[in-house]
């Protein structure tokens, strides 16, 4: 490539200039008043915990995404567990699902002593390859668990036909997909379970929560006694109703969202929309800064599919590079741009291969992309000049190591 003036200059991580004075995070909250007002409003009600702010938070994400039920739990992780528990998942079964993800989705599956399954993933979007995982059905699988890896849709049409060939169920996990479509279908609106996230650096947040959504009645019911230790009647009803008894019918546990913050889920989702439309705003200038940098490739979306952007992820063309993909990372962060890597495959973790016997090389498209990966900053509060500094910021490194 032709070095623009600006990469003449020595990098930040050899002694320059950063190309901005303060850091700028991968990810972070948005916190308006009208957030603050709404918790502080719950504070001063009568119920902190199981009432109503939990029913209408609950309501009004079903009414969202375009399902008949939605399900509060504490944290995404949580909402997966209840998920794999109202799913049938037990010792002797499997379920299916990407290494390319938090570790979370598949630990979910292990909770219920059941074995996660890898698949490998597709070498453009990066989200579980449906061939792949087809070839992964036994007699012992009992479900499938996509990932809409960095807010893309997973090929949802292809994953529900397969469930609905072999009997199995699908559990979507759209912690980075709210708001996300495939299809024309809003994300938690086609599994037979969805499963989201609100950690402060997603699309909306309730400081730590997750949410389950499905059509399914009986779904529904065993995930609300499951986040409950598993008993059928919580505090509230019990008030509503005048009366003191309960039972419990299985073994669950507290998985509960507590009002304070499902107001402020409830504040923050009348922003959704507008939290969406900044994220694809600043994933389209990236896309257009980077079309013409042959060392970076963008992420790739199927025509079907209208991502969310949790993460925008850049793949460096190693070979093009006279240098690491540490070294990059590093320099980035020295130009206080808070680059990450989303994420090191499942499969590599220690826990994974001393216990369920995987190995590198197991999974080489996800081993492939994952040496290549950065993610960049995305995050609905960035400004124009912060996604630009980002754009300058990789220019920079990248020409300065570009062979």
């Amino acid at each position: 490539m032709t070095l623009s003036p600006t990469t003449i200059a020595p990098l930040a991580i050899h002694g320059g200039a950063p190309v901005r004075p303060a850091w700028l995070p991968y990810g972070r909250q948005s916190i308006e008043e009208a957030d603050i007002a709404a918790v502080v409003a719950t504070l001063r009600s009568d119920w902190l915990t199981t009432g109503p702010k939990v029913d209408e938070f609950e309501q009004a994400f079903a009414a969202y995404v375009g399902t008949k039920h939605a399900v509060a739990y504490s944290n995404g992780t949580a909402a997966l567990h209840g998920a794999c528990s109202a799913a049938g998942l037990g010792a002797g079964d499997e379920a299916i699902t990407t290494p390319m993800t938090f570790c979370a989705t598949a630990n979910a599956v292990l909770y219920q002593g059941a074995k996660p399954v890898f698949a490998d993933v597709r070498s453009d979007t990066l989200n579980l390859d449906p061939v792949l995982a087809a070839a992964k059905v036994t007699p012992r699988t009992k479900a499938i668990l996509p990932v809409d890896f960095t807010g893309n849709p997973a090929q949802m049409d292809a994953f529900m036909a397969l469930a609905a060939e072999h009997g199995l169920t699908v559990i979507e996990d759209a912690a980075h997909a709210v708001g996300a479509e495939w299809q024309g279908h809003r994300v938690g609106s086609i599994a037979h379970m969805t499963t989201f996230s609100f950690h402060p650096v997603k699309h909306l947040t309730t400081a730590e929560g997750g949410m389950v959504t499905t059509n399914d009645d009986a779904l529904a019911t065993k995930l609300r006694t499951f986040r409950n230790h598993g008993i059928t009647r919580d505090s509230r009803q019990r008030e509503l109703a005048g009366d003191w008894f309960y039972e419990m019918s299985e073994l669950g546990f507290n998985y509960r969202l507590p009002d304070i913050a499902c107001a402020l889920g409830l504040s923050q989702l009348q922003r959704i929309e507008a939290n969406l439309a900044r994220r694809r705003a600043i994933a389209a200038q990236y896309d257009a800064a980077f079309a013409s940098l042959p060392q970076v490739v963008s992420p790739k979306i199927l025509p079907d599919a209208n991502p969310a952007w949790h993460l925008y992820p850049i793949q460096l063309e190693l070979d093009q590079l006279s240098t690491t993909r540490g070294e990059i990372f590093r320099a980035l962060r020295a130009e206080n741009i808070g680059v990450n890597v989303h994420y090191i495959p499942v499969h590599l973790h220690p826990y994974y291969r001393q216990n369920l016997g995987t190995k590198p090389a197991d999974f080489p498209v996800a081993e492939s992309a994952y040496a290549r990966l950065i993610s960049l900053p995305m995050f609905h509060g960035m400004t124009d000049q912060d996604a630009a500094d980002t754009i300058a910021a990789v220019r920079i490194v990248v020409g300065h190591y570009a062979k």
